[in-house]
């Protein structure tokens, strides 16, 4: 995996992380959960070209 694309791995399991955490203190919101979706598909999506 190139370096690009596992930052992004990284960025996105930390976004996991976060999201969480958030969910836990702050309780549910569905933005947080949202937004993460949309940046794991857009991290899979760069590994996804990446590996072709």
């Amino acid at each position: 995996m190139p370096g690009s694309a596992r930052t992004m791995a990284v960025c996105t399991v930390g976004a996991l992380v976060a999201a969480t955490a958030y969910t836990v203190v702050f309780g549910g919101n569905g933005w947080v959960w949202f937004l993460w979706v949309v940046l794991a598909l857009v991290t899979v999506g760069v590994v996804t070209a990446r590996r072709v």
